[in-house]
């Protein structure tokens, strides 16, 4: 399996982050389980980014026709589908999605890389636009992002980009028009094409009879109506089953659901924290803070209620559900400094001594805390220097955890976490502390918060769900000075996991 590109600069680094979310929550449609997904849209991602570098990804706005070649998010979701077909031809179709393999020994496949005047009318429709007016149209109807977003992203007045979209969204209407003519087609659908254009310009058109008959059994021309559309709310669904083709209106849902989750629809305020990229990280931020700050104090009374009952003069049980609620809240110990971590274990829980497998670049001992998990869920012995007993008392740990750098340039990286639990899950967080002040920027596959040095990954929306020894993966870009050493305390919905 390649590894991921490298980003030459900062604005390849941003592009690489929200162009690998997609690629990924595509690439997990199409496979059988998210070790799998991963290996399909890092090839895929790879592939896809080399055409786009050779290609120039700086978009020109312009009068004037263009070379066929989409955005590049959709030009990387074409990599994903066109990687799952190379799969299915050597031999390798068994990590695929039996319904994905179904259609591509299908005719529906072989219309996306057929004779050009044959493929959908959505697909040629947006390749015959400039990039940046198709960039526009897609990052605002499939994508599901708000339009101050929108703006952001690509340079454009926030004040004026509704209708630059409006205006966008009938040059597509246009050149799809112009594409369903071009098509080879038989007497019956060359007579309906004038009457289909006239009855999809103004929502108040009724449809006759005989039209909507044909419509309901000729996929070519139902396929251009619902471009030609622009009223109903039918543009989102056309672009990307027109484009993406297998699993097109699964990745529009679980785009709106990633956008709804991600920016806090429903919340009060959300419209204004999306005024800027500080405020709408903020405004993400404050969410998981009060749903951390509300779990805090949950476990807080539950801590109070048990250290209140009578137990057998240990007091270890008390003391690690009231760890749960003060944890973010206590001084860590130094990893590198062995009689420091020894002697916060000793104060903390002397029945009990969690403990972590060292981090590869660590040079001494692993500081031990205690389980943040208001149910104790067992860790095996603490590393101590040479000439030190080492106590052992709970099992091992229920989840393992392997961090592992892809790559690294003069002031950011790009790592991949990879968590194999014992347990099935309904949802999940991964936490960590860095060692050296990192930053996270950019996560995809879950989302960030960051208090200090203590980072915490929350599922995404489709990604929640992990059967029992199964796998779940991230990654993100982050930034560094100084050193760059790996992270540790690494847990697992607060309880503490070896370190591969």
């Amino acid at each position: 399996m390649p590894d991921l590109p490298t980003p030459q600069d900062a604005t390849e680094a941003a592009l690489f982050s929200e162009c690998w979310d997609a690629v990924l929550s595509y690439a997990d449609l199409c496979t059988s389980g998210s070790l799998t997904a991963h290996q399909l849209a890092t090839e895929a991602f790879t592939l896809g980014m080399r055409e786009v570098r050779a290609a120039g990804t700086v978009p020109a706005r312009g009068p004037g026709r263009r070379a066929g070649r989409l955005p590049t998010i959709p030009e990387l979701l074409t990599a994903v589908r066109n990687t799952a077909a190379s799969w299915e031809a050597d031999g390798e179709g068994h990590k695929l999605d039996p319904d994905l393999r179904l259609w591509l020994n299908s005719g529906q496949a072989a219309r996306y890389t057929g004779p050009p005047l044959q493929r959908p009318v959505a697909l040629r429709g947006l390749r015959d636009m400039q990039e940046a007016d198709a960039s526009l149209l897609w990052l605002a109807e499939v994508e599901a992002l708000p339009l101050p977003t929108v703006a952001r992203r690509l340079g454009l007045d926030p004040a004026t980009v509704a209708e630059e979209l409006d205006q966008v969204r009938g040059l597509f209407r246009d050149r799809c028009h112009r594409a369903h003519v071009d098509t080879p087609m038989d007497a019956q659908c060359r007579s309906y094409a004038r009457l289909l254009d006239a009855v999809t310009r103004s929502p108040a058109a009724d449809t006759p009879g005989d039209l909507s008959r044909h419509l309901a059994t000729c996929v070519q021309c139902a396929e251009a109506a619902a471009c030609l559309r622009l009223h109903g709310g039918g543009l989102p669904a056309a672009l990307a089953g027109g484009v993406i083709g297998w699993g097109g209106l699964a990745y529009l849902e679980r785009r709106r659901r990633a956008a709804e989750v991600r920016l806090g629809v429903g919340r009060p305020g959300a419209a204004e924290a999306d005024g800027g990229d500080s405020d709408e990280k903020e405004g993400r931020s404050r969410v998981l803070r009060n749903g951390l700050l509300a779990a805090a104090v949950l476990l807080s009374l539950l801590a109070l209620g048990v250290s209140m009952m009578p137990f057998d003069g240990s007091g270890g049980s008390g003391d690690d559900r009231a760890a749960a609620a003060r944890d973010d809240r206590q001084p860590v110990a130094d990893p590198a400094d062995p009689d420091t971590a020894i002697a916060t274990a000793t104060d903390s829980t002397p029945s009990r001594t969690p403990s972590t497998t060292p981090s590869p670049t660590a040079s001494k001992g692993r500081s031990d805390r205690r389980n943040p998990d208001p149910e104790p869920q067992g860790t095996s012995a603490a590393t101590t220097s040479a000439g030190r007993p080492t106590r052992t008392t709970a099992p091992a740990a229920g989840c393992r955890v392997d961090y592992h750098l892809d790559s690294q340039w003069t002031d950011g990286f790009q790592a991949t976490v990879t968590v194999t639990t014992d347990k099935a899950l309904t949802d999940w967080q991964v936490a960590w502390r860095f060692r050296d002040g990192q930053q996270v920027g950019q996560m995809w596959d879950a989302t960030v918060d960051q208090d200090g040095s203590r980072v915490t990954a929350s599922a995404a929306d489709y990604n929640k769900s992990v059967s029992a020894h199964g796998t779940l993966t991230f990654g993100f870009l982050g930034s560094w000075q100084g050193e760059n050493r790996a992270p540790y305390d690494f847990t697992l919905n607060g309880a503490a996991c070896v370190t591969n």
